[in-house]
């Protein structure tokens, strides 16, 4: 039997804070393009950064809460309401609205392993080994259920599993291949973002486009040059939440891989362009 959680309000929640995170971010990084360098540009790219930051976990933690479903098992010993608790059950630390996940240690059951998107309807299901923390859609049907499978046992035992970001994140660092992938992205990243804060106070206009006839287009102030670092960066992240998605399905990782390597290759078109832009006459 499987159940899928309460996806509605969580999912309402997550694409409100997606779309004003995208919304900030991209208002931010307008204003920027249009200001000289000084404080209020510092100020601008500051918050389109910490508001771009966000997105590609939020995306990735709506897409897992779209997927996400429980299936029972034969090892369960007890299923109860949350609040049954004589202590009550603390929520984990870090967690998005409609996605409660993570582990957190109660005094009588010991690690609880949480996967839930409304703490109100809580409820705890037990097995030899753990006890999880869930919230189905139908908590009264979903006990009923439980509790018949219980009754009636199983001949063919199934082997309860877990997987959040958090996990395939580890996993896919433990590859040596992935782990140079993404150093490398990073260090290209930052080091594309120190030339260019490096360059920008000592460039007078710059071209940063063409027109259709193939010419060079107008040129605009050097501090527009500070987008072609952020660009890159947008993207290397999504290519970086993409690759994990990919990298969670085994039969896949080469897929990832592939990804990170276009990140990878992507940032090194972006050096090069910088590199065209400030060689270009003006």
């Amino acid at each position: 039997m499987t159940d899928f959680l309460p996806a509605r309000r969580g999912v309402t929640l997550q694409i409100s804070l997606i779309v004003t995170a995208a919304v900030i971010s991209a208002v931010s990084a307008v204003l920027a393009s249009r200001e000289p360098i000084g404080l209020r540009f510092t100020i601008y790219i500051l918050v389109a950064s910490l508001a771009f930051f966000p997105l590609p976990f939020l995306v990735y933690w709506l897409y897992s809460l779209l997927r996400a479903n429980y299936r029972l098992v034969s090892e369960v010993e007890w299923v109860r309401p949350a609040e049954s608790q004589a202590v009550p059950l603390a929520l984990p630390l870090i967690r998005l609205p409609g996605a409660i996940t993570g582990l957190r240690r109660h005094p009588d059951l010991g690690p609880v392993e949480f996967l839930a998107s409304d703490a109100r309807s809580l409820l705890l299901v037990a097995t030899s080994k753990h006890v999880f923390a869930i919230s189905p859609q139908d908590a009264g049907g979903f006990m009923q259920n439980i509790q018949r499978a219980i009754e009636l046992g199983s001949l063919t035992p199934s082997v309860p599993k877990s997987v959040y970001p958090t996990f395939v994140l580890f996993e896919a660092w433990e590859s040596l291949l992935s782990r140079y992938l993404w150093l490398a992205n990073l260090f290209l990243n930052l080091g594309l973002l120190a030339w260019v804060s490096l360059l920008v106070p000592s460039l007078g206009h710059i071209p940063l486009g063409f027109l259709p006839s193939g010419a060079v287009g107008d040129p605009v102030p050097g501090a527009g040059l500070i987008l072609l670092p952020g660009v890159s960066l947008f993207f290397s992240i999504i290519g970086w939440v993409a690759g994990l998605t990919f990298y969670r399905i085994p039969s896949r990782r080469a897929l990832a891989h592939i990804v990170w390597a276009s990140c990878v290759f992507s940032t090194l078109l972006f050096l090069i362009a910088v590199m065209v832009i400030v060689t270009t006459p003006v």
